[in-house]
């Protein structure tokens, strides 16, 4: 049985692997994106302390690649906050939370002879 479903479903997991990759690929396409502004930004400095640009030239290039690091990065962060696993309000297999690690009866308070400290 297992091996129909995996017979049938292979041509799903291939088209995912590919979308994946895809995926993968422009994520590093808008890093290394990043990069190169980051560093025209350093260039540009440079020229400003050699004197090789004027302050209103230095100005408004700076306020473009800052616009445009600017988009990257907050068009990156949802992508970033996607990837991480939430971990409150999961459940543990079996349907019940996860324990915190103190013994309580029915009714939330700890047990008797427990010691509980609160800092």
């Amino acid at each position: 049985m297992f091996l129909i479903d995996d017979i049938l479903l292979s041509p799903m997991k291939g088209i995912l692997w590919v979308f994946q990759e895809i995926h993968d690929a422009a994520q590093e396409d808008q890093a290394g994106e990043g990069d190169r502004i980051t560093a025209q930004l350093s260039e540009l400095y440079m020229k400003l302390e050699t004197g090789q640009t004027s302050e209103a030239e230095f100005d408004a290039q700076e306020k473009l690649l800052l616009d445009r690091l600017d988009r990257i990065q907050a068009t990156a962060a949802p992508i970033a906050a996607e990837k991480k696993p939430k971990q409150a309000g999961k459940k543990a297999p079996g349907g019940k939370k996860p324990s915190t690690g103190r013994a309580r009866n029915k009714r939330g308070k700890v047990h008797a002879g427990e010691t509980v400290n609160h800092f």
